[in-house]
C-alpha cells in the first residue's frame, strides 16, 4: 500500500485477514491532518484524524501487516512485480500496488486563508457543518459551483453571505441567492480579519470588513500521483472541472494492469468513509486477482511436473 489513510489501511486490513503479506508505506501527510475531527463516519464521529489513523495502523500489525513511515518517491515495472523507491534510495518489490495518496487541497490565494485551513475556513457541510452551524458564514466564490455550496451551508445557518470574488453570476442564480436568504457581495477579497486566534470578518480590497466567524471556500484538488509515471500511469482533469485524479473502475483497477487505487486520489470528493470502503473493496479485489494468480501458477506447474515425469 502506498499510502496510509483510511483507504490504505482498509485496503490493507482486507489483505492481511486473508493471509497476504502486506506493507503499508506512508508519508505521514493526511489530507485531514488540520480537522479536530472526522465526521460522518459511522461509530467514529468526532474521533481526532491521528487517532482513527492509529487505531487502523494496530488493526493491520494485529494481522502480521507491517507499517513504515517513509516516502515512495517512485514505482516501475520490473518483471511481472513493481519495484518501489523510497526517499534516500531504498527500493522494494510488490506483486501489486494499491496506491492510496490522496491529494493535495489548493486553496485561494487570499492573506491569512492558509493559517486557518481546516479551523474556521473549512469547504466540506458535512465533514464540518454541524460545527458551524448558525454562526455568520461567508461563501468565498472561485467558480459557480460556489452557489450549490451556499446552499449547503444555508441548511445550517440562517446568516450565509457570498463573496462573488470576481465571479459572475447570471440573473437567475442571483434570483436564487436572493430566494434562500443568502446575501452577495460583488467586491474582490484581500485578506482576512482575525481577532483573538479566530476569523472575526473577511476583507474587501476597498478596506471594509465584513463580519464573519466562518468562511467556506472552494479548494483544487491535485492527486499526488507523480510517483506513479514510471509505470506510465498519470493524473488527468476530473470531469467535474475540480482538480484532477487517476481514473480506475469501480473496484479501483487502473489501466495498468497489476496497480489499484482508491481514496481521493481516485475520488477527490470522497469522505473518510467512502475512502475506506473504497480501499476495501480494492484490497478483496486485489486478493482475488492474486487467488487466479497462484493457480494458474499452480496448474503450470502442475503440468510440467507431469511432463517431467511422462518424458522420463
Amino acid at each position: 500500500m502506498i499510502g496510509g489513510g483510511a483507504a490504505g489501511l482498509n485496503g490493507a486490513l482486507m489483505l492481511v485477514r486473508s493471509r497476504r503479506r502486506v506493507l503499508v508505506i506512508d508519508a505521514g501527510q493526511p489530507r485531514n491532518a488540520p480537522a479536530e475531527g472526522v465526521h460522518g463516519l459511522l461509530g467514529r464521529d468526532g474521533m481526532a484524524p491521528a487517532e482513527l489513523l492509529a487505531l487502523g495502523r494496530d488493526e493491520v500489525r494485529r494481522y502480521g501487516g507491517e507499517v513504515l513511515d517513509a516516502e515512495v518517491v517512485a514505482a516501475e515495472r520490473d518483471g511481472t512485480d513493481f519495484l518501489v523507491t523510497l526517499a534516500g534510495g531504498r527500493t522494494l518489490r510488490a506483486r501489486r500496488l494499491l496506491v492510496t495518496t490522496g491529494v493535495i487541497d489548493v486553496l485561494p490565494e487570499v492573506t491569512g486563508l492558509a493559517e486557518r485551513w481546516g479551523r474556521d475556513v473549512v469547504h466540506c457541510p458535512y465533514c464540518h457543518g454541524w460545527e458551524v452551524r448558525d454562526r455568520a458564514i461567508g461563501v468565498l466564490a472561485s467558480s459557480e459551483r460556489a452557489l450549490h455550496q451556499a446552499l449547503l451551508f444555508r441548511q445550517l445557518s440562517g446568516d450565509v453571505i457570498m463573496f462573488a470574488d470576481g465571479v459572475t453570476f447570471s440573473a437567475d442564480q442571483r434570483e436564487e441567492l436572493a430566494a434562500a436568504g443568502i446575501g452577495l457581495v460583488e467586491a474582490t477579497v484581500s485578506g482576512l480579519e482575525i481577532s483573538d486566534d479566530r476569523l472575526s470578518g473577511v476583507r474587501l480590497t476597498d478596506g471594509t470588513v465584513v463580519e464573519r466567524t466562518v468562511l467556506a471556500v472552494q479548494t483544487g484538488m491535485t492527486a499526488r500521483a507523480d510517483l506513479l509515471a514510471g509505470v506510465g500511469l498519470r493524473a488527468v482533469e476530473h470531469p467535474m472541472g475540480i482538480g484532477s485524479y487517476v481514473p480506475a473502475d469501480a473496484a479501483g483497477r487502473t489501466d495498468v494492469p497489476g496497480i489499484w487505487v482508491a481514496g481521493n486520489v481516485a475520488d477527490p470528493m470522497a469522505q473518510v468513509g467512502a475512502s475506506a470502503a473504497a480501499g476495501a473493496m480494492a484490497g478483496a479485489v486485489i486478493n482475488a486477482d492474486l487467488v487466479t494468480e497462484d493457480l494458474r501458477t499452480a496448474v503450470a506447474d502442475r503440468r510440467a511436473q507431469e511432463l517431467a515425469e511422462v518424458s522420463s
